[in-house]
Protein backbone atom coordinates (compact mmCIF):
# COMPACT_ATOMS: atom_id res chain seq x y z
CA UNK A 1 0.00 0.00 0.00
CA UNK A 2 1.33 3.53 -1.12
CA UNK A 3 0.54 7.02 0.85
CA UNK A 4 -2.61 8.55 -0.62
CA UNK A 5 -0.63 11.18 -1.60
CA UNK A 6 1.14 9.10 -4.19
CA UNK A 7 -0.12 7.40 -7.42
CA UNK A 8 1.61 5.44 -10.32
CA UNK A 9 1.44 6.10 -13.94
CA UNK A 10 3.12 5.62 -17.11
CA UNK A 11 6.20 7.73 -17.83
CA UNK A 12 5.96 10.28 -20.46
CA UNK A 13 9.09 12.00 -22.28
CA UNK A 14 8.56 14.94 -20.06
CA UNK A 15 9.05 12.73 -17.00
CA UNK A 16 12.84 11.79 -18.21
CA UNK A 17 14.92 14.55 -16.66
CA UNK A 18 13.08 13.36 -13.19
CA UNK A 19 14.09 9.75 -14.34
CA UNK A 20 17.41 10.46 -14.81
CA UNK A 21 18.02 12.45 -11.76
CA UNK A 22 16.42 9.79 -9.39
CA UNK A 23 18.94 7.28 -11.10
CA UNK A 24 21.87 9.57 -11.07
CA UNK A 25 21.20 10.49 -7.41
CA UNK A 26 21.78 6.32 -7.02
CA UNK A 27 25.18 6.50 -8.30
CA UNK A 28 27.20 7.38 -5.49
CA UNK A 29 25.98 4.86 -3.07
CA UNK A 30 27.59 1.98 -5.45
CA UNK A 31 24.72 -0.17 -4.75
CA UNK A 32 22.06 -0.34 -7.39
CA UNK A 33 23.87 0.40 -10.60
CA UNK A 34 27.14 -0.19 -12.09
CA UNK A 35 27.25 3.15 -13.67
CA UNK A 36 30.11 5.14 -12.00
CA UNK A 37 28.91 8.57 -13.42
CA UNK A 38 26.24 10.73 -13.91
CA UNK A 39 24.15 9.52 -17.21
CA UNK A 40 22.78 12.61 -19.49
CA UNK A 41 18.75 12.88 -20.25
CA UNK A 42 19.70 12.80 -24.32
CA UNK A 43 21.71 8.92 -23.32
CA UNK A 44 18.39 7.52 -22.36
CA UNK A 45 16.19 8.66 -24.97
CA UNK A 46 16.47 5.52 -26.93
CA UNK A 47 15.90 3.53 -23.97
CA UNK A 48 12.68 5.49 -22.98
CA UNK A 49 11.59 4.86 -26.59
CA UNK A 50 12.17 1.00 -26.24
CA UNK A 51 9.34 1.16 -23.72
CA UNK A 52 5.42 1.13 -23.99
CA UNK A 53 2.59 0.47 -21.74
CA UNK A 54 1.60 -2.56 -23.18
CA UNK A 55 4.96 -4.46 -23.57
CA UNK A 56 7.88 -3.15 -21.76
CA UNK A 57 6.36 -0.45 -19.26
CA UNK A 58 7.96 2.38 -17.58
CA UNK A 59 6.05 3.66 -14.96
CA UNK A 60 6.80 6.61 -12.72
CA UNK A 61 5.83 7.23 -8.86
CA UNK A 62 4.17 10.84 -8.54
CA UNK A 63 3.01 12.79 -5.73
CA UNK A 64 0.19 14.72 -5.44
CA UNK A 65 2.55 18.29 -5.96
CA UNK A 66 3.53 15.88 -9.26
CA UNK A 67 7.56 15.33 -7.98
CA UNK A 68 8.56 11.87 -9.64
CA UNK A 69 9.70 10.28 -6.25
CA UNK A 70 10.72 6.96 -8.04
CA UNK A 71 10.65 4.35 -11.33
CA UNK A 72 10.06 1.06 -12.62
CA UNK A 73 11.09 -0.25 -15.67
CA UNK A 74 10.31 -3.14 -17.64
CA UNK A 75 12.99 -3.80 -19.68
CA UNK A 76 13.83 -6.92 -22.80
CA UNK A 77 16.09 -9.68 -21.98
CA UNK A 78 18.75 -10.37 -23.70
CA UNK A 79 17.59 -8.80 -27.16
CA UNK A 80 16.32 -11.47 -29.25
CA UNK A 81 13.10 -13.09 -30.03
CA UNK A 82 13.31 -16.19 -28.27
CA UNK A 83 13.14 -14.21 -24.51
CA UNK A 84 10.06 -11.87 -25.50
CA UNK A 85 8.41 -13.39 -22.69
CA UNK A 86 11.00 -12.63 -19.88
CA UNK A 87 11.32 -9.08 -18.54
CA UNK A 88 14.10 -7.51 -16.53
CA UNK A 89 12.99 -5.59 -13.62
CA UNK A 90 14.34 -2.01 -12.47
CA UNK A 91 13.49 -0.02 -9.52
CA UNK A 92 14.78 3.61 -8.51
CA UNK A 93 13.50 5.60 -5.88
CA UNK A 94 14.55 8.87 -5.04
CA UNK A 95 17.16 8.59 -1.80
CA UNK A 96 14.88 10.82 0.01
CA UNK A 97 12.28 8.05 -0.68
CA UNK A 98 13.78 5.32 0.94
CA UNK A 99 12.65 3.14 3.24
CA UNK A 100 9.04 4.22 2.70
CA UNK A 101 7.99 1.03 1.36
CA UNK A 102 7.60 2.28 -2.14
CA UNK A 103 9.72 -0.50 -3.77
CA UNK A 104 7.74 -2.55 -2.53
CA UNK A 105 4.46 -1.46 -3.61
CA UNK A 106 6.20 -1.10 -7.20
CA UNK A 107 7.68 -4.66 -7.07
CA UNK A 108 3.96 -6.33 -6.06
CA UNK A 109 2.05 -4.27 -8.54
CA UNK A 110 5.13 -5.05 -11.96
CA UNK A 111 4.37 -8.64 -10.54
CA UNK A 112 0.61 -8.32 -10.80
CA UNK A 113 0.80 -6.76 -14.00
CA UNK A 114 3.43 -8.66 -15.72
CA UNK A 115 1.05 -11.86 -17.22
CA UNK A 116 -0.95 -8.76 -18.52
CA UNK A 117 2.06 -8.37 -20.85
CA UNK A 118 2.19 -11.73 -21.64
CA UNK A 119 4.86 -12.18 -19.53
CA UNK A 120 5.91 -15.36 -17.60
CA UNK A 121 9.34 -14.73 -16.45
CA UNK A 122 10.67 -11.56 -14.64
CA UNK A 123 14.47 -10.95 -13.70
CA UNK A 124 16.48 -8.36 -11.00
CA UNK A 125 20.09 -8.19 -11.21
CA UNK A 126 21.10 -6.92 -8.13
CA UNK A 127 24.68 -6.63 -6.68
CA UNK A 128 25.08 -8.88 -4.05
CA UNK A 129 25.80 -6.52 -1.33
CA UNK A 130 22.73 -4.41 -1.74
CA UNK A 131 20.75 -6.56 0.63
CA UNK A 132 18.05 -4.37 0.56
CA UNK A 133 16.75 -5.25 -2.73
CA UNK A 134 17.60 -8.75 -2.62
CA UNK A 135 15.85 -8.93 0.47
CA UNK A 136 12.55 -7.18 -1.31
CA UNK A 137 12.62 -9.40 -4.27
CA UNK A 138 13.42 -12.58 -2.41
CA UNK A 139 9.57 -11.67 -0.23
CA UNK A 140 7.90 -11.56 -3.75
CA UNK A 141 9.29 -14.51 -4.74
CA UNK A 142 12.08 -14.09 -6.47
CA UNK A 143 15.17 -16.84 -6.21
CA UNK A 144 18.69 -16.93 -6.93
CA UNK A 145 19.26 -18.26 -10.37
CA UNK A 146 22.92 -17.22 -11.45
CA UNK A 147 26.11 -15.32 -9.93
CA UNK A 148 28.50 -13.83 -11.55
CA UNK A 149 31.75 -13.06 -9.20
CA UNK A 150 33.32 -10.51 -8.79
CA UNK A 151 31.91 -8.59 -12.59
CA UNK A 152 31.91 -5.25 -11.37
CA UNK A 153 34.48 -2.78 -9.84
CA UNK A 154 32.83 -0.61 -7.36
CA UNK A 155 34.45 2.54 -4.99
CA UNK A 156 37.41 0.21 -5.61
CA UNK A 157 35.74 -2.89 -4.82
CA UNK A 158 35.26 -6.20 -6.68
CA UNK A 159 31.18 -6.77 -6.71
CA UNK A 160 29.50 -9.76 -7.23
CA UNK A 161 26.34 -9.61 -9.63
CA UNK A 162 23.17 -11.59 -8.26
CA UNK A 163 20.84 -12.90 -11.18
CA UNK A 164 17.16 -13.27 -9.17
CA UNK A 165 14.12 -14.69 -10.69
CA UNK A 166 10.31 -15.31 -11.03
CA UNK A 167 8.47 -17.48 -12.74
CA UNK A 168 5.06 -16.08 -12.95
CA UNK A 169 2.12 -18.63 -12.21
CA UNK A 170 -1.84 -18.51 -13.29
CA UNK A 171 -1.90 -17.90 -9.24
CA UNK A 172 -0.11 -14.77 -9.50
Amino acid sequence: MIPSDLFLRDATITDLDSIVAIYNANIPQNVATGDTDAITVESRRQWFADHGPDTYPLWVLVTEHKQIVGWLGFQRFYGRPAYHRTAELSIYLDPLWHHRGLGQYLLKTAIAKAPQLGLKTLLGYIFAHNQPSIRLFQRHGFEQWGLLPKVAELGGQERDLLILGLRLTTSQ
